[in-house]
């Protein structure tokens, strides 16, 4: 009898791919393993197993599968159907799927060898002078990677050159698989065996008395044995015994002592376990939690909405402690990096090592152990703290899932597939498991409140500080009449120079909200108006000061400053606007003692970036705190006692339905850093628009009005949460078929779906990485199946992929675009 095994191969191609396999591969094969495939001519990937069977595929011939790479699976069962859920909703593969979310230790891939052919008789005479170097270079060597190639050839594109010779019959190809992860091994050191015995070892040591420094070695072996009763490695005896590397390895080589490895996680905390800690609510976190348990007993999720810094981090802590009382996991979900590091020293302080972290700034090595340990349900796995990829780890016995910060876009991933919202599949996954769910937010999403009032999740709220602090007291400074009044000092009104002023002499600290990085973003020619714009996209190039630099935010293109006009040849550049930098460099020449420090993209592209800032500040290092986004969220800072928002306006007027929804979020957010404890904070923000309904209702923290305006838009307009949208984007490089192809897509989607298509139209920015791009906009009622509308826009697409001429159209979906 035949096996077969359908497999999911990590590229984006819709279906599943079957491989013929032996009676003993299919005996130990299981879904979720890895298996080694070959695809296409030569390509060997690593592939999912997804089903045993012993149907042999019809359209094509199976070939064999390369090797397994796993004794058990890496994916769980419950993950694979989560991630198919993940596929069909966001209208993606379930390879793209396994690419994006498996840690890309795991995709093993095969590298090219190019080896010499014995077989065949080669005229030297007839090769070229960079073909007779690969020769040579074979006759000394047995294999050649094709870096190495490179490297002898001293060309950085060498296929053609491969080809060649392969064509001649001079190499031969082969395809080899090489393990991307690597464990950290630790050296220690013991004592041999046979001088335990301790007669052996006083003559040992007497033997010694004429090498002192190997005598001094053996006695710190038995100190930090002693005091630690550990094994010893090999760099903390170095250490202890003040010695070299050379002297210890004499001793290991005269067989004193005796070194040997042992596997160790990269990420290692303090050892001490931390007892836990009683957490005292108070009476309004009480009524919180009891009705976070009653919404659980009903198997509702729940949204907490409590103001900032009123305490919803206790109440989560309270729900996790009863989760590990349980026996069960917990997942809690943050949309910023910067978070995790501020949230993991407070959870190890209640639940010392049982806390594990995952987010892209850790290696693959890390990943990977991090993978490990919550797939073998390991003790320092119970807790697992991370942004939206967290949610992918093999969880077997998740209990609780938390989302902070519920209404943030930091949750959606853009750029590649899949466009998942992660608190939307969080949902879906903690439901597949019977875990409870809680959402948390001082701002809550339009769309989850409305699930609230509908009863589909339950609601708790919190509506006072904790410490009974007050609220900050929010003004707004008309930055229009001090700059028609000349009373700015830069991008500073007299009134925020004062109030910073004084923080400073009461010794307080101060962040200071900018959303956009950089210097400024637009450098203009005073003479003929030329503007730089990036040549791949359509955006002026924003200057980075500290490089001199200009730069586009969007490929990464840049150039040095220039001196004078690429256009007229004047001298007269002028920059406009403002970002992060400058205000950075105006505040130091305004208040020239005070230590400013800066937070955006540019400055935490570090590993351990976020963490120096924060605890920086925390330490009060600082005194101001210039930042992005990136200091809005959920961070706590004792000190603050002033937050400045340079310009609301930007947020305001951006060309989004959110628009005032996400600045309203995004101002509270901001202002809920300053006056966490007992003194009352500040909150000022510049606008040119004082009167703006959101500015007014961030000012009395009026969510509820907030929610009832933007509601009654939504509902005038057909926004969500009242309908359902998907974002369809064509991209192509030449623009005429680009136009072309967009009006064939939105005629056939009128005439199928019949409900409101808007567009083809052109984004603000119609350009990105040469290629242009334009925007469908699909509204769905909410009375109508997703499943089948999505089903009819894939049958367009098929009909649109099989018109030739439209072959270069790139498609993407974004389901749920916000």
């Amino acid at each position: 009898m035949e096996y077969f095994l359908d497999v999911v191969l990590p590229i984006p191609l819709e279906r599943l791919f079957t491989y013929k396999i032996s009676q003993e591969e299919a005996a130990i094969l299981q879904p979720g393993m890895r298996v080694a495939v070959p695809f296409g001519k030569s390509k060997i990937y690593t592939a999912l197993a997804y089903h045993v069977h012993s149907n042999p595929p019809i359209a094509y011939e199976a070939k064999e599968i390369y090797q397994v790479l796993d004794e058990r699976e890496v994916v769980t069962q419950n993950q694979i159907k989560h991630w198919e859920w993940i596929a069909q909703y966001y209208m993606c593969t379930l390879g793209e799927v396994v690419r994006s979310v498996l840690p890309s230790a795991f995709l093993l891939e095969s590298e090219t060898l190019i080896l010499s052919n014995k077989e065949t008789e080669i005229n030297e005479m007839e090769l070229r002078d960079d073909e007779f170097l690969v020769y040579e270079a074979l006759q000394h060597q047995t294999v050649l990677r094709i870096a190495e190639i490179s490297d002898i050839v001293d060309k950085k594109n060498v296929l053609s050159l491969i080809n060649a010779l392969v064509a001649k019959g001079v190499v031969l190809q082969k395809e080899t698989l090489y393990e991307k992860y690597k464990p950290k091994l630790i050296r220690y050191v013991k004592l041999a065996a046979e001088f335990e015995d301790e007669t052996k070892l006083e003559s040992l040591l007497n033997n010694f008395t004429r090498a002192p420094k190997q005598s001094q070695v053996v006695l710190s072996l038995f100190q930090l044995q002693a005091r630690t009763k550990k094994p010893v490695p090999i760099a903390d005896l170095e250490k202890e015994s003040k010695t070299s590397r050379a002297i210890i390895k004499a001793l290991v080589d005269k067989g004193v002592l005796e070194e040997y490895r042992i596997r160790t996680d990269r990420i290692q905390y303090a050892e001490d376990s931390i007892t836990f800690k009683n957490i005292q609510l108070n009476e309004y976190q009480e009524k919180a939690l009891s009705k976070v348990q009653q919404s659980f007993d009903q198997k509702k999720p729940i949204l907490l909405h409590g103001v900032t810094s009123s305490g919803k981090t206790e109440v989560y802590v309270k729900l996790i402690q009863e989760c590990l009382n349980e026996g069960k996991q917990a997942l809690y979900l943050l949309p910023e990096i910067a978070l995790t590091s501020q949230l993991i020293n407070r959870l190890r302080d209640y639940f010392g090592n049982k806390v594990a972290v995952y987010h892209s700034k850790y290696s693959i090595h890390e990943r990977v152990e991090v993978w490990n340990n919550v797939l073998s349900n390991a003790e320092k796995a119970q807790i697992v703290i991370g942004a939206r990829s967290a949610l992918f780890l093999p969880f077997s016995s998740l209990g609780l899932v938390v989302i902070d910060e519920e209404h943030e876009s930091s949750f959606k991933q853009f750029d590649p597939a899949p466009r998942y919202h992660a608190r939307d599949a969080a949902l879906v996954l903690a439901s597949s498991h019977g875990a409870h769910t809680i959402l948390g937010s001082a701002t809550p999403s339009i769309e989850s409140m409305e699930n609230a009032k509908k009863g589909k999740y339950g609601y708790a709220s919190i509506d006072y500080r904790y410490g009974d602090v007050l609220m900050p007291e929010i003004n707004l400074v008309d930055i229009k009449e001090a700059t028609r009044k000349k009373r700015m000092k830069g991008h500073f009104s007299e009134k925020l120079i004062d109030a910073i002023s004084e923080k400073l002499e009461d010794g307080e600290q101060i962040i200071l909200f900018q959303n956009r990085r950089g210097f400024a973003p637009v450098v203009e020619c005073t003479t003929c108006g030329h503007v730089a714009q990036c040549p791949n996209c359509d955006v002026s190039l924003t200057y980075h000061q500290h490089r001199n630099q200009l730069r586009c935010h969007y490929c990464g293109y840049h150039m040095a400053l220039q001196q004078a006009c690429l256009a007229c040849g004047s001298a007269t550049l002028d920059k406009k606007g403002f970002g992060t930098e400058q205000i950075q460099e105006e505040l130091g020449q305004l208040f020239p003692e005070a230590k400013v420090g800066r937070m955006d993209l540019d400055t935490t592209r570090g590993k351990f970036a976020y963490e120096k800032i924060i605890s920086a500040f925390e330490s009060q290092e600082m005194d101001i705190l210039v930042g992005t986004q990136m200091v809005t969220k959920g961070l706590d800072f004792r000190n603050v006692g002033l937050v400045g928002i340079m310009n609301a306006d930007s947020m305001l007027n951006f060309p989004d339905y959110r628009a005032h929804e996400k600045s309203f979020q995004m101002l509270t957010q901001v202002s809920g850093r300053a006056g966490r404890t007992q003194k009352r904070g500040k909150v000022l923000i510049q606008t040119y628009n004082p009167y703006h309904q959101i500015l007014q209702q961030v000012t009395t923290n009026n969510y509820d009005k907030m929610f009832e305006e933007q509601y009654y838009e939504r509902e005038q307009f057909k926004y969500p949460p009242i309908v359902r949208i998907i974002k369809l984007t064509l991209k192509d490089k030449d623009f005429n078929k680009l136009n072309e192809a967009a009006d064939w897509m939105a005629t056939s989607l009128r005439n199928i779906l019949n409900h409101q298509i808007l567009g083809p139209e052109y984004p603000p920015i119609a350009r990105i990485r040469r290629a242009y791009l334009k925007n469908i906009l699909i509204k769905i009622p909410r009375n109508q199946s997703l499943a089948k509308t999505k089903n009819s826009i894939k049958r367009i697409e098929k009909s649109f992929n099989a018109i030739s001429k439209y072959k270069s159209v790139r498609l993407v979906y974004n389901v749920d675009h916000i």
